[in-house]
């Protein structure tokens, strides 16, 4: 294999790559099966909990926008805090993305070889170990190779999602529903808010983690033929997308069918199929669900190896993971990535209940984290970009800076109700006790730089 210790990632990627990946990134299990748990909870007001939610995403998204525009070469959106906070930020920024999608590609690999397993007669482990070595194949062929297979994967789901929109929207309308429309099932048990507006809220601190995945995009969109461009189109897409794949298809679910019938950890989507009478629902939303299980480890192997090789870049990694091969793909970050995964894999096997809970729970709080990050940095990177070039400011975050605050707060209140709630509690101590060690290895790393040049100061005094 041919390596070039210089150069560049590819600019390989159209802008229909871009556009599905961000879709791929926010449609994914956590909408077709995690739902349920949130539907059962809050019942039918759990469309406003969804709204909340995706107003918090969207107006992070419109930050990141804004400040990508700027800074449309910066490779990842993690640099992006880097630019605005400093290397301290953007260190720790970039590492806690990189542990985030390492143990998702590890989540989502079980999840996907559960599915195949009722198909086949195999043990989970070994077809989770198949579907990261094919993917992480996938991800080594080059950026377009993993480009194409993202927006098959992503454009499955949106016909899955548009063909379920239509099917539910005519049986509660009336149009193929015996007894008319449906729509009273939105007040009918126990009324559209039966466990009160703080149930809606406290339906935010899970739903929105179903929403996490749209910066992805950011980081495609820094591989795509036109980055600027591209970025600029990202922001109002994915609010339709939210309202459109989210508002819609939950909302059309509790009009369908009493939520009360809703059994949380089994899709919504096939209850409702089936409650429609349609035929195969459940063996239909087996294959969605793979296919959005594949789409997102597909998209958490390409993340781990960009994030990683920005990091490498900037001296908070390895320096040799910089290097691209012959097709300008990081092979040796894209393969650190997938060995932490596999490492993960193998702790769900080895100790489910110890390593692989920690593991899991300790990424529970990492994106609010992230994002409350986001917010600070745009602030201070558009306010510095208003004194000195306003006239780069192609894209505005709405209402600053008020907007970016109000944001702030809404993700501070999630992560407070997340304190309170017992079920969420150890996910953002373990989520906390993994900053502070991110922190503390930042810390650490400054240590050795500072001890490395005063060497090479002293060695150069002498000669």
């Amino acid at each position: 294999m041919v390596e070039q210790e210089e150069g560049r990632l590819s600019h390989s990627l159209k802008s229909r790559h871009v556009s599905m990946i961000a879709i791929g990134g926010i449609i994914g299990a956590g909408l077709f099966v995690g739902s349920s748990t949130s539907i059962s909870q809050v019942g039918p007001a759990v469309v406003v909990s969804y709204g909340i939610a995706g107003l918090v995403i969207l107006m992070v998204m419109r930050m990141l926008s804004e400040m990508a525009s700027l800074l449309p070469g910066a490779g990842s959106f993690t640099e992006l805090v880097r630019a605005g906070l400093g290397d301290r930020a953007g260190f720790v920024c970039g590492w806690l993305y990189w542990y985030f999608w390492v143990v998702v590609v590890a989540i989502e690999a079980i999840a996907g070889a559960v599915i195949i397993a009722g198909w086949i007669d195999a043990p989970v482990w070994l077809i989770g170990v198949v579907l990261l070595a094919v993917l992480t194949g996938v991800n080594l062929m080059s950026t377009r190779s993993y480009g194409e297979f993202e927006y098959w994967f992503s454009l499955m789901k949106v016909v899955a999602i548009v063909a379920f929109i239509g099917v539910a929207g005519l049986w509660a309308f009336g149009a193929t529903s015996p007894d008319g429309p449906t729509f009273g099932n939105l007040v009918a048990h126990g009324g559209f808010v039966p466990n009160g507006w703080g149930a809606v809220l406290a339906g935010v601190t899970s739903v929105i983690f179903a929403l996490c995945g749209a910066e992805i995009a950011t980081i495609a969109a820094a591989e795509s033929q036109e980055p600027a461009r591209t970025i600029a189109r990202i922001t109002g897409s994915v609010a339709l997308r939210i309202i459109l794949f989210y508002l819609l298809s939950i909302g059309l679910i509790v009009s369908v069918m009493p939520w009360t019938s809703i059994v949380p950890g089994q899709s919504p989507f096939a209850a409702t199929l089936s409650f429609m009478q349609i035929p195969h629902a459940g063996v239909i939303m087996n294959f969605v669900v793979l296919v959005a299980v594949l789409s997102c480890l597909n998209s958490g192997m390409y993340v781990t190896s960009r994030v990683l090789f920005v990091l490498s870049e900037k001296g908070d990694a390895p320096e040799a993971l910089v290097a691209l091969n012959k097709r300008r793909v990081p092979v040796r970050s894209t393969l650190i990535g997938s060995l932490f995964a596999y490492v993960a894999l193998a702790a769900s096997v080895l100790s489910p209940e110890l390593v692989f809970s920690f593991l899991v729970n300790a990424s529970g709080a990492i994106m609010l984290f992230i994002y409350l990050l986001v917010c600070f940095a745009q602030v201070k990177m558009r306010n510095q970009m208003e004194r000195e070039a306003p006239e780069r400011l192609v894209i505005r975050m709405w209402f600053h800076p008020f907007g970016s605050y109000l944001t702030a707060a809404g993700i501070g209140i999630v992560l407070v109700a997340m304190l309170i709630k017992p079920t969420l509690r150890i996910e953002l101590m373990s989520s906390l006790l993994l900053l502070v060690l991110v922190v503390g290895l930042s810390y650490l790393k400054d240590r050795r730089r500072a001890a490395a040049l005063s060497s090479s100061l002293e060695r150069s005094s002498t000669l």
